[in-house]
Protein backbone atom coordinates (compact mmCIF):
# COMPACT_ATOMS: atom_id res chain seq x y z
CA UNK A 1 0.00 0.00 0.00
CA UNK A 2 1.20 3.31 -1.07
CA UNK A 3 0.03 5.87 1.11
CA UNK A 4 0.80 9.05 1.25
CA UNK A 5 -0.86 11.94 3.42
CA UNK A 6 -0.96 15.80 3.13
CA UNK A 7 -2.37 18.61 5.17
CA UNK A 8 -4.20 22.07 4.60
CA UNK A 9 -4.31 24.68 7.30
CA UNK A 10 -3.44 22.01 9.97
CA UNK A 11 -0.34 20.63 11.25
CA UNK A 12 0.61 16.77 10.32
CA UNK A 13 1.81 15.30 13.77
CA UNK A 14 3.06 11.92 14.29
CA UNK A 15 -0.15 11.17 15.97
CA UNK A 16 -2.34 11.83 13.32
CA UNK A 17 -0.10 10.68 10.67
CA UNK A 18 0.18 6.76 13.03
CA UNK A 19 -4.07 7.30 13.05
CA UNK A 20 -4.51 7.58 9.52
CA UNK A 21 -2.23 4.57 9.04
CA UNK A 22 -3.47 2.34 11.37
CA UNK A 23 -7.38 2.89 10.43
CA UNK A 24 -6.41 2.43 6.99
CA UNK A 25 -4.43 -0.64 6.84
CA UNK A 26 -7.59 -2.81 6.68
CA UNK A 27 -8.22 -1.44 3.03
CA UNK A 28 -4.98 -3.05 1.73
CA UNK A 29 -6.19 -6.38 2.68
CA UNK A 30 -8.90 -7.02 0.07
CA UNK A 31 -6.38 -7.34 -2.66
CA UNK A 32 -2.80 -8.63 -3.39
CA UNK A 33 -1.99 -5.80 -5.79
CA UNK A 34 -1.11 -2.75 -4.05
CA UNK A 35 -3.09 0.38 -4.04
CA UNK A 36 -2.24 4.12 -3.69
CA UNK A 37 -3.88 5.93 -1.32
CA UNK A 38 -4.02 9.83 -1.28
CA UNK A 39 -5.27 11.55 2.01
CA UNK A 40 -5.88 15.02 2.37
CA UNK A 41 -6.95 16.35 5.81
CA UNK A 42 -8.18 19.88 5.96
CA UNK A 43 -10.09 22.11 8.39
CA UNK A 44 -12.28 24.90 7.71
CA UNK A 45 -14.19 26.93 10.55
CA UNK A 46 -15.46 24.14 12.77
CA UNK A 47 -15.31 21.16 10.16
CA UNK A 48 -12.73 18.53 9.82
CA UNK A 49 -12.53 17.22 6.81
CA UNK A 50 -10.43 14.26 5.81
CA UNK A 51 -10.85 12.93 1.75
CA UNK A 52 -9.26 9.78 0.27
CA UNK A 53 -8.29 9.51 -3.52
CA UNK A 54 -7.52 5.42 -4.11
CA UNK A 55 -6.26 4.02 -7.04
CA UNK A 56 -6.11 0.21 -8.26
CA UNK A 57 -6.89 -2.14 -11.01
CA UNK A 58 -7.78 1.02 -13.35
CA UNK A 59 -10.65 2.68 -11.05
CA UNK A 60 -10.18 5.26 -8.60
CA UNK A 61 -12.48 5.88 -5.89
CA UNK A 62 -13.09 9.14 -4.34
CA UNK A 63 -14.08 9.24 -0.36
CA UNK A 64 -14.74 12.02 1.97
CA UNK A 65 -16.18 12.87 5.60
CA UNK A 66 -16.68 16.01 7.19
CA UNK A 67 -17.12 15.71 10.83
CA UNK A 68 -16.17 18.36 14.09
CA UNK A 69 -13.34 16.19 15.15
CA UNK A 70 -10.69 15.29 13.09
CA UNK A 71 -10.73 11.96 13.95
CA UNK A 72 -14.25 10.79 13.47
CA UNK A 73 -13.21 12.19 9.99
CA UNK A 74 -10.69 9.30 9.63
CA UNK A 75 -12.60 6.78 10.88
CA UNK A 76 -15.29 7.37 9.14
CA UNK A 77 -13.40 7.79 6.09
CA UNK A 78 -11.79 4.73 6.51
CA UNK A 79 -15.42 2.74 6.87
CA UNK A 80 -16.31 4.93 3.60
CA UNK A 81 -13.28 3.37 1.72
CA UNK A 82 -13.57 -0.11 3.50
CA UNK A 83 -16.72 -0.27 1.96
CA UNK A 84 -16.24 1.59 -1.53
CA UNK A 85 -13.68 -1.58 -2.20
CA UNK A 86 -15.68 -4.49 -0.94
CA UNK A 87 -18.19 -3.15 -3.27
CA UNK A 88 -16.07 -3.13 -6.10
CA UNK A 89 -14.32 -6.23 -5.33
CA UNK A 90 -17.65 -8.00 -5.19
CA UNK A 91 -18.47 -6.47 -8.61
CA UNK A 92 -15.47 -7.77 -10.14
CA UNK A 93 -15.64 -11.26 -9.02
CA UNK A 94 -19.45 -11.26 -10.06
CA UNK A 95 -18.32 -10.32 -13.79
CA UNK A 96 -15.38 -12.94 -13.79
CA UNK A 97 -18.02 -15.77 -12.51
CA UNK A 98 -20.79 -14.83 -14.83
CA UNK A 99 -17.86 -14.53 -17.56
CA UNK A 100 -16.95 -18.45 -16.72
CA UNK A 101 -20.64 -19.69 -16.83
CA UNK A 102 -21.14 -18.33 -20.36
CA UNK A 103 -17.90 -19.51 -21.67
CA UNK A 104 -18.94 -23.68 -19.67
CA UNK A 105 -22.22 -22.94 -21.26
CA UNK A 106 -20.98 -22.40 -24.73
CA UNK A 107 -18.63 -25.14 -24.86
CA UNK A 108 -20.81 -27.51 -22.77
CA UNK A 109 -20.32 -29.51 -19.72
CA UNK A 110 -16.03 -30.70 -19.17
Amino acid sequence: MNLSISAHHIALTPGIESHVRNKMSPVDRHFDDSIKIDIILSVSKHEHKAEAKLHFHGKDIFCESIEPDLYKAIDDLAIKADRKILKIKGRMTQHSTETIRKIQMTVGPV
